[in-house]
């Protein structure tokens, strides 16, 4: 397993041979609230954040958008595991699965974003991450979100169709967005090259 940096690439096809489904897995917790006695009575907010997955021509040309109103993309390659509203518990909070072998030729890009419907922002989120995983459960690769702020939304990472190879980056541009549709300048700028 690569553990990337902002802005790091790494080839997927050299972590994993014969690359047929991916998982890209998401997950977060609320900031713990700092309370009277030392944290005798401290506790958590629920956070609700959303993945989402930007389908992409060569041009930065949206093909699809899968999000928690669009659980499958038309194709059929790409599916949301559905909202979770808080946030809480270990490991992934929310699941893209892209089926490799179903995905249309004229996809070159697939961005990964995370964003606050409700309009909550990274200062109240601690934790995030996403991470790759591979067919038989190996995961690949991971991306730690160390910063937080105001901002509503993050393209966090995308896949990149290299030959027959893939490539994985880690972004963590943060943007404004409470949808995935908002922050569709942000995702072309900032993924595409």
């Amino acid at each position: 397993m690569v553990s990337l940096t902002k802005n790091q690439t790494v080839s997927l096809s050299k972590q994993s041979s014969a690359l047929s489904q991916l998982q890209f897995g998401l997950g977060w917790d609320p900031i713990k609230k700092k309370g009277l006695f030392g944290g005798l009575f401290s506790g958590s907010d629920s956070i609700d954040l959303d993945a989402g997955c930007v389908l992409m021509d060569s041009s930065g040309n949206t093909i699809d958008t899968i999000w928690f109103r669009k659980l499958t993309s038309s194709c059929g390659s790409v599916v949301h595991s559905g909202d979770n509203l808080t946030g809480e518990g270990d490991g992934d909070d929310e699941v893209i699965t892209v089926n490799l072998t179903r995905l249309p030729g004229n996809v070159e890009y697939l961005a990964f974003t995370v964003n606050s419907f409700r309009g909550q922002t990274f200062n109240d989120v601690e934790n995030a991450f996403c991470r790759v995983v591979d067919q038989s459960g190996k995961e690949l690769a991971r991306y730690k979100l160390t910063e937080q702020g105001s901002h509503t939304g993050i393209v966090i990472s995308s896949l990149r169709r290299n030959g027959g190879n893939w490539d994985f980056t880690a972004h963590g541009h943060a943007c404004r967005g409470r949808t995935i549709d908002d922050m569709h300048t942000d995702i072309v700028a900032t993924v595409v090259r």
